[in-house]
């Protein structure tokens, strides 16, 4: 069961090598809200898994065998996620003007389980106030490279809110090939088997970014 979950660190808190490739797969939505002050509110994600992964979760929290997953067993999924994610600042990278900004624990954590897919929903905030000034740039992204967190389509990122009327906003999908051409020199081997990740990874992520 720890080898399947090397999701998040094994969701049960056993560190994992990281790998040079995914091995978890995760379409995502990310919506970033202002509040009525100018500040970034919170990030609200939605992440659907891959069968496979999703079958795995089936197998291993479905206490009672029916092959379903009830209210209290998905309690139990959201719970060890939301633990777990803790280590990895919950997938988010928050930057401003380069700067980087911490998040807090999420309040609102829930999972589903719909046409055999595992859905995380969850709530992410700025630990601290963050104004909508200057260049923010949001990315979510697993830093170990085990679960590939992948935004289909540009829509899938978006900002809601009065707050961002004046700002302009782009996604931005870095290219593989050019990132490993540029940084051939730090990714060594000791890089991909960083059980934590390193902060070069937010290199390969799909970001937002929005200038105000």
């Amino acid at each position: 069961m720890k080898r399947r979950f090397a999701l998040i660190a094994a969701l049960l808190g056993t560190p994992l090598p990281a790998l040079a490739h995914p091995h978890v797969f995760a379409e995502a939505r990310l919506e970033v809200i202002s509040g009525t002050d100018g500040t970034v509110s919170e990030l609200r994600n939605v992440w659907r898994f891959d069968d496979v992964f999703s079958s795995s979760v089936l197998m291993d929290f479905d206490k009672n065998s029916d092959l379903k997953l009830d209210h209290s067993e998905l309690n139990e999924i959201a719970n060890t996620i939301r633990t777990s994610l803790a280590d990895y600042s919950y997938f988010t990278s928050i930057s401003r003007d380069g700067a980087p900004v911490t998040v807090a624990k999420p309040e609102t954590f829930h999972v589903d389980f719909k046409e055999n897919q595992l859905l995380v929903f969850f709530v992410v905030k700025p630990e601290k106030s963050l104004p909508l000034k200057g260049k923010l740039s949001i990315g979510v992204y697993d830093p170990t490279m085990y679960t590939a967190i992948d935004f289909a389509r540009d829509d899938d990122m978006q900002t809601e809110g009065d707050g961002f009327k004046t700002c302009k906003r782009t996604v931005v999908r870095p290219d593989p090939d050019e990132v490993l051409a540029q940084n051939q020199a730090s990714l060594t081997e000791a890089f991909f088997n960083d059980p934590a990740g390193t902060d070069m990874s937010k290199l390969f992520a799909t970001r937002l970014e929005v200038t105000c």
